[in-house]
């Protein structure tokens, strides 16, 4: 099903949860909510599976406006953070819940809880109660007991919050392989950066209940549409100066900045592994004294200080930081070989340039 949200807006009192949301989600596709604690993308979800009313805008699936429909009549599966399993239920009846209340046959019953169980590689624990599993099997029995009545749309409220880290990954990778084999239109709400990008399709990043941009995984990391987006998807260098003769100096760094007006201020944001070191002082024009190296497991990241004192953070993997002989302290150069300029939070970007400018190379001598 193919789900339009239109200027959604829910009003709370005083406070203004979601602010004029609109965004499509695809038939099938598994779209990832993201944003800091109170962004709203809760309240969204919510919105979506009828919990909520909203103060405005407007709620389509399948083409049809479903804001004065009941849950049950918007035909939604919603899995909760923390379980919200029945604790005096077995797993079996945990999952056939919504089928007795929608009055299945107990041969139809039983067939849909053992293909799911099946589905959920939970054979054998249809007897077992919620306190004799473990986080990751109670949280596939509250999808398990979301998909039974058939949904036509699954919504997930950061439905791995409540188990460890190594469990975390194992049921991202199961709920990808769930959806490629159901196929069902997924909404999964998560304030975790890593999670959203590893698991969804698509993202839409929240900020104090406005949508600040939606794309690809690859999209909204490489190309940030504003500056809450750079700083909370991933590490971003971000600087900040001022527009003369076509480019941005900060210090010895130099970004060329056609088209912008004369004396404007422009950020320029750049990631880590956009930030190329060495030991070699002649191999970069700019010069820097590397401040400390931390271990990333797979990679290393580098703090280095430019000569005006700003730091910034590079980033190599393992084999590139073998080639050097870094210490901390010592005097390194370096290069920034790719950029993009930032609006400030809350404005845009000066309307007569473009709205980004890669670097065209290394800004090497």
């Amino acid at each position: 099903m193919k789900i339009e949200v239109r200027g959604l807006a829910k009003q709370y009192g005083q406070v203004l949860a979601v602010s004029g949301v609109s965004f499509d989600v695809k038939e099938g596709e598994l779209l990832g909510l993201l944003g800091p604690s109170g962004s709203g993308k809760t309240t969204v979800l919510r919105l979506i599976a009828g919990l909520e009313t909203p103060s405005g805008g407007d709620i389509f699936i399948d083409g049809k406006r479903v804001n004065d429909l009941s849950v049950q009549e918007r035909n939604i599966g919603f899995v909760f953070q923390h379980y919200a399993l029945f604790k005096h239920m077995t797993v079996f009846d945990n999952i056939a819940f919504g089928l007795k209340i929608k009055k299945w046959g107990t041969k139809d019953i039983e067939e849909r809880v053992t293909d799911l169980l099946r589905l959920m590689s939970l054979e054998g624990l249809h007897a077992r109660y919620p306190h004799q599993l473990s986080g990751g099997q109670r949280q596939r029995v509250a999808i398990a007991r979301a998909l039974a009545p058939k949904p036509s749309v699954l919504l997930l409220d950061e439905p791995f919050g409540a188990v460890d880290a190594k469990v975390r990954q194992e049921l991202r990778e199961w709920l990808i392989r769930l959806h490629d084999n159901l196929n069902v239109t997924s909404l999964f709400v998560t304030h975790d950066q890593e999670e959203a990008m590893e698991v969804s399709g698509r993202i839409i990043v929240f900020s104090k209940g406005k949508l600040e941009q939606a794309g690809t995984p690859a999209e909204v990391y490489e190309e940030p549409a504003t500056e809450f987006v750079a700083r909370f998807i991933g590490a971003m260098n971000i600087v900040e100066g001022e527009v003369r003769k076509g480019t941005v100096g900060i210090g010895s760094l130099q970004f060329p900045a056609p088209g912008f007006p004369e004396g404007s201020r422009l950020q320029v944001g750049f990631r880590p592994y956009y930030v190329k070191v060495s030991e070699d002082p002649r191999r970069y024009r700019q010069s820097a004294r590397l401040r400390h190296i931390y271990f990333l497991g797979v990679a290393y990241r580098l703090e280095i200080e430019t000569e005006e004192g700003i730091l910034l953070r590079s980033r190599m993997n393992k084999e590139e930081f073998r080639q050097y002989r870094f210490e901390v302290g010592q005097q390194v150069s370096y290069a920034v070989t790719q950029f993009r300029f930032l609006p400030q939070e809350g404005k845009q970007l000066p309307p007569t340039g473009p709205p980004h400018e890669p670097a065209a190379g290394p800004l090497t001598p």
